[in-house]
């Protein structure tokens, strides 16, 4: 069996990882490094210590959300509240055949029961599943990747009773259960990717916002992704009552993982609500799933979006449909196109896809998160969601010229050697501006009761600039993550935040 860790001196592998480096080594789980008690087989456990032990295990906590990809809909089961996730924690309420793949896992696996005890599926894609286990032998290694581990640090001291001075044997109590997610790839799944995926983690570890990655395992053809498990909520659940000041709060965070992201030339591609997890309660959120991120400049080619004006100009008057579009429209099209055909990444979510990439730009960059966050911040000020809904990269692009005008879509496509043109009536000349869309949408156009017309409050119309940087056609002029963190509009102390007070009495307990 080999494991792939990212742990350093200190880690669950006790393998040195160099800085640059990704190395993959063959190791064998420790059973004697475990826990002392006796192996005890899964199936062999009482029912009712089974249910009591998942029901402890899951208190407090909402379920992980799965990515979905280009030709799939989001397949994600969605998160619930800690009430219903407890409930349905339970063996009962468990599928027979989620139930029989995840005994099959366990069985792929040698010792994985030492290490991990399965608790439920919590997310299905088109390239993995995605299971809570909680890490049952979390505290006989240096877990640098938790987040949350001096929030359990501190306990009270234990009461003195007659009866623990009499009964030595007493157990202390059972310590807070640490969940992990676990990520099995199909068999499907190209060995280029799954490789991909995992050195991408591996360089993205200690990164602010970023989810890190424990360890993977390999077994044949099977690979098994250790991350952590995180804590949040569904997006649809609270974003409708995000105010300027928790939208701020949560693009901070967004953009803070970009950041991190693409200091180290790597595009996440996938950027969207499920896969950034963020917790309102702490005002943290985790940007998760890298299976579509690539390194920038991978397998790229030149684009005319990042040549000189005059050189655009010169091979579009070159082009047949410049041509055309001067001698008029000719019906029909070639009978023997010897054009060669264009091929570019299109990979991503429906909806979040950036203009390059619905016009097939042969040299994207990072500026395509930056488009995505943008879509995320016009959801949440327009309180629509999902706000678009495209079934191909043709409605896709009448959705955006919706917005933004022919003319200014026209541009857009000659800025990477396409021609764009639509009769369609709907779709004026100049577009719709940012602020007409949200108020169009927050049901704000009529007027107020006085009779006068609404407006954009100043942190509204904030708000609306910098989306308007950070949803501009031209990719060149997009502003990047670092200096989005640096906008007025994300320039929020969230350290700064009143506390709730501790009277005399609790500070003396302290």
């Amino acid at each position: 069996m080999f494991t792939v860790s990212s742990h350093d001196a200190q880690g669950r592998n006790g393998q040195t990882v160099a800085k640059r480096s990704f190395h993959i080594h063959e190791d064998e789980l420790a059973v004697d490094r475990l826990s002392e008690e006796p192996e005890q087989d899964e199936q062999s456990r009482p029912q009712t210590e089974s249910q009591s032990q998942t029901q402890c295990a899951e208190d407090g906590y909402d379920e992980h959300a799965e990515r979905e990809t280009e030709d799939e809909e989001d397949t994600n089961h969605g998160d619930r509240d800690d009430d219903a996730s407890d409930s349905s924690d339970n063996d009962e309420s468990i599928e027979v055949s989620v139930r029989q793949d995840m005994e099959k896992l366990q069985q792929t696996f040698p010792h994985f029961r030492d290490g991990y005890r399965l608790i439920k599926r919590i997310g299905e894609g088109t390239f993995s599943t995605v299971y809570k286990a909680e890490d049952i032998c979390y505290h006989d290694y240096v877990n640098r990747w938790d987040i949350d581990a001096e929030d359990g640090q501190w306990t009270p001291p234990p009461l003195k009773s007659s009866v623990s001075h009499m009964n030595p044997t007493v157990r202390p109590p059972r310590r807070k259960p640490k969940f992990v997610a676990i990520k099995k790839i199909y068999v499907t799944s190209s060995p280029a990717r799954i490789l991909n995926e995992l050195e991408l983690l591996h360089d993205l570890r200690d990164s602010p916002s970023v989810c890190p990655l424990i360890t993977a395992f390999r077994e044949s053809d099977q690979v098994l992704i250790i991350l952590p498990y995180f804590r949040h909520q569904d997006f649809r659940r609270y974003y409708p009552k995000m105010n300027v000041y928790d939208t701020r709060v949560y693009l901070r965070s967004l953009f803070t993982a970009l950041a991190a992201v693409h200091t180290r030339g790597i595009v996440h591609r996938d950027i969207k609500p499920t896969n950034f997890l963020y917790d309102p309660d702490k005002k943290r959120g985790v940007l998760v799933d890298f299976g579509l991120a690539e390194r920038e400049g991978a397998d790229s080619k030149p684009c005319l979006c990042h040549e000189d004006r005059q050189v655009r100009r010169q091979r579009l008057q070159q082009s047949v449909a410049f041509n055309s579009a001067q001698t008029g429209p000719q019906p029909g099209y070639p009978k023997l196109d010897t054009r060669p055909s264009r091929r570019a990444n299109r990979a991503g979510t429906r909806g979040f896809r950036a203009p390059e990439v619905l016009f097939k730009c042969t040299e994207q960059t990072t500026k395509i998160d930056i488009w995505s966050a943008g879509v995320i911040l016009l959801t949440i000020l327009c309180k629509r969601f999902p706000f678009f809904n495209s079934a191909d990269d043709i409605e896709a692009m009448i959705e955006i010229a919706t917005i933004f005008g022919n003319k200014r879509m026209k541009l857009a496509g000659q800025l990477h050697g396409c021609m764009f043109d639509t009769t369609i009536p709907t779709i004026s000349s100049q577009g719709f501006s940012f602020e007409k869309i949200m108020l169009w949408s927050t049901c704000r156009s009529d007027g107020g009761r006085d009779g006068t017309a609404n407006t954009l409050t100043p942190e509204e119309k904030e708000a609306i600039e910098f989306l308007s940087r950070c949803m501009e056609l031209d990719p060149t002029r997009r502003i990047s993550a670092e200096d989005a963190l640096r906008h007025p509009f994300l320039q929020v102390d969230v350290e700064g935040e009143p506390e709730p007070g501790l009277d005399a009495e609790e500070v003396m307990m302290l």
